[in-house]
């Protein structure tokens, strides 16, 4: 193993291949994610965003190639043994727990994990109010966007190495909005978290250190803030930068 991949690269992706029902979604993808950096990954529907992701996650298993986690091949690892070697997935639409508070599911997520974070520290963190919180149930009375901060909350419990979101923008509220953008920012900068998100909103995708452009199941480009800056400035209006995003014109 080079010194790059070894000192800097907390998941690598080696020629990542999977088909479905005889049709090929995801091919020839490599890629290596840094440790404590953040991604976007956009591009049109179906160009492949969700499939890379749950490969990653060990929802779905690759039909060739291979994925390291921190210089270490996760392969026969399924989600649930992924998640324990630190690789979170948060859904669409966060899990319900009927009967559970936030605060015994911070307990089970906190189980022998090495976080250094108290209940109360951890709800801070994804910018809630212990006080109000811990003894809620996780269930319909939580917003959406009240639902994915505590799940986030849960992910930093289990001191998560790699937290995956897909379109974590869905199904919140403008205000719910804002606040996610400060809790991921708030994790970018006082945890070593590499964070991967599947989005098209445009506040998120400038907030990244990275910008992937998936088409056809494939990596188009790989853009890092200064250059998706430039290329964001360089259309007219709002809707000209996300449908620019959504077609083949890129540029440095």
């Amino acid at each position: 193993m080079n010194t790059y991949i070894k000192e800097y690269v907390m998941l690598e992706l080696d020629n990542i291949c999977w088909q479905a029902d005889g049709k090929k979604i995801i091919n020839n993808i490599s890629m290596n994610f840094e440790k404590n950096k953040m991604y976007a990954i956009t591009g049109p529907n179906g160009s492949g965003k969700s499939s890379l992701v749950k490969i990653i996650a060990g929802i779905h298993k690759q039909s060739s190639g291979n994925i390291y986690l921190d210089g270490n091949c996760i392969d026969s690892l399924n989600i649930t043994k992924r998640a324990g070697e630190h690789i979170a997935y948060s859904f669409q639409s966060p899990v319900l727990f009927r009967g559970v508070t936030v605060s015994e599911l911070l307990d089970i997520a906190m189980k022998n994990s090495r976080n250094p974070y108290n209940k109360v520290e951890l709800l801070s963190f994804v910018g809630l109010d212990a006080r109000v919180y811990l003894n809620r149930s996780m269930d319909g009375t939580l917003s959406g966007g009240e639902l994915k901060r505590i799940e986030i909350a849960t992910v930093l419990a289990r001191n998560a190495e790699v937290l995956i979101l897909d379109e974590p923008e869905a199904g919140i509220d403008l205000w719910s909005f804002k606040r996610f953008i400060e809790t991921i920012n708030n994790i970018h900068e006082h945890f070593e978290t590499t964070i991967i998100m599947i989005s098209h909103q445009e506040r998120l995708l400038a907030m990244t250190d990275y910008v992937i452009y998936m088409k056809n199941g494939r990596i188009e480009h790989v853009y890092n803030q200064e250059s998706f800056t430039k290329h964001m400035n360089g259309e007219r209006d709002y809707e000209d930068k996300i449908k620019c995003i959504n077609r083949e014109l890129l540029y440095d």
